[in-house]
């Protein structure tokens, strides 16, 4: 694995950090991948998400979708198994995870549901008012005035 070095980053700008700790996070996700439990994101509109997480054999009692520092945490942890089952075979995976994604600047979670084994959360880019592009009038009638004209009404 090539390992990549941040701190030239660091010393020449101001302000970039969020980025190289993004990138510093990714790569270091990338060799620590996990697979369970599998998840999509998909955009839906110009300002709108969906991610859609797995989650057979959960209730909603056994899930948890929280939003913290920038960090949308889902998690699960099944309730205990009722005692004195025999399994042949076990092959739905009800273990716990929990699974971040990092969200950016004026993304907001605007709902969940889960539905048919999926949990679906909600997302929206919400840009203040004062963020967003704004179009100014120009004024193409103005009354120019000479700085060596004296107007005759003000010498009389």
């Amino acid at each position: 694995m090539r390992t990549y070095d941040f701190a030239p980053l660091y010393r020449s700008s101001v302000g970039f950090d969020q980025i190289a700790s993004m990138m510093d996070r990714a790569l270091r996700a990338d060799s620590t991948t996990q697979s369970y439990p599998p998840y999509n994101i998909e955009k839906l509109q110009d300002d709108a998400y969906r991610i859609s997480i797995a989650v057979a054999g959960f209730s909603d009692n056994d899930l948890s979708v929280e939003v913290r520092d920038k960090a949308l945490i889902v998690s699960a942890r099944k309730a205990d198994e009722e005692e004195g089952k025999t399994y042949l075979h076990r092959g739905i995976a009800t273990r716990a995870f929990e699974r971040r994604f990092h969200l950016a600047d004026h993304v907001q979670v605007t709902g969940a549901e889960h539905v048919d084994g999926m949990l679906h959360i909600e997302l929206e880019l919400q840009v203040p008012e004062a963020l967003k592009p704004r179009q100014i009038q120009i004024a193409s009638d103005v009354k120019r005035v000479e700085k060596d004209v004296v107007d005759a009404k003000s010498v009389n």
